[in-house]
């Protein structure tokens, strides 16, 4: 059986599916088209419904519910690994809603937070994510959220950090921070929602034992090459969580989407 699977071409990503998609694991008879995109990207085709599998922000999901459910397996959550507001200047919490803000996709855990940190900013405006520091540096924007590597690279453009979005998160909460998901399908059969859920777990728990297997897949897909900071990203991203997100994990999506005022009416975990 063919299965459509979308990922991000980050490094938690590729990291934690290269043996998935290139039979380092034993798939039991599972091929995997894959398809890569930037995160918000993802965000707008599985709005779509046509893809089996898909990586997807956490904030996107009630968008999807009634075609999709959450796997237990491949998410990126846990503490510290919240996304950044950063500007060339200092500016103060009061300041932040009347600013221009780059947001790395609407349909983001990164601009969910960035409202339940401070409500309605006036103005915020797309950008592919690895654009971002790049747009405030040359003052196209007032400040920018931050996500994936290039939470490691704002100081050497000399930004200054604003706010942390996730922390911010954590402390209100006590929750913690769910970024990304995988989602399946709904209408799969259940058997098969299971299969794969048990590969992807399978397949990060493979790369956590042979952590060089996977680096040349992620370094063709990489937006930062720099060694260290590929190993800072997968190590900040893909924990314990990501093999099971547990029950831990499910109090923390279902306590962020009451954050958010939505209210879910299906079955959300397979």
């Amino acid at each position: 059986m063919t299965i459509k699977i979308n990922i991000s071409t980050c490094p938690n990503d590729t990291f934690m599916f290269d043996a998935l998609l290139h039979n380092k694991i034993d798939t039991k008879g599972y091929r995997f088209e894959l398809h890569m995109a930037d995160i918000a990207e993802l965000n707008n085709i599985v709005e779509e419904g046509y893809v089996d599998v898909s990586k997807i922000s956490y904030a996107v999901y009630p968008k999807i519910e009634d075609n999709y459910q959450i796997l237990n397996s491949g998410s990126a959550m846990g503490r510290g690994n919240g996304p950044l507001l950063v500007s060339k200047r200092k500016i103060y919490a009061d300041e932040i809603k009347d600013l221009k803000i780059a947001v790395p996709g609407l349909t983001t855990t990164a601009n969910m937070l960035l409202t339940i940190g401070f409500g309605d900013v006036k103005e915020r405006k797309e950008y592919l994510f690895s654009d971002i520091s790049s747009a405030v540096e040359a003052d196209e924007v007032d400040a920018g959220i931050l996500i994936h590597e290039e939470r490691f690279c704002y100081k050497k453009m000399g930004l200054q950090l604003i706010s942390d979005l996730g922390q911010m998160w954590e402390d209100k909460s006590g929750l913690l921070i769910p970024l990304g998901a995988i989602v399946v399908r709904r209408d799969l059969d259940e058997n098969i929602k299971k299969d794969i859920q048990e590969l992807i777990a399978e397949s990060i728990k493979f790369a956590f034992e042979n952590p060089q297997s996977s680096l040349s897949f992620v370094k063709q897909n990489a937006q930062e090459l720099d060694d260290e900071i590929i190993k800072k990203h997968i190590k900040m991203f893909v924990n314990d969580f990501s093999i099971n997100i547990g029950e831990v994990g499910k109090s923390s999506v279902k306590g962020f989407f009451e954050a958010s005022d939505t209210t879910l009416k299906n079955k959300i975990f397979v």
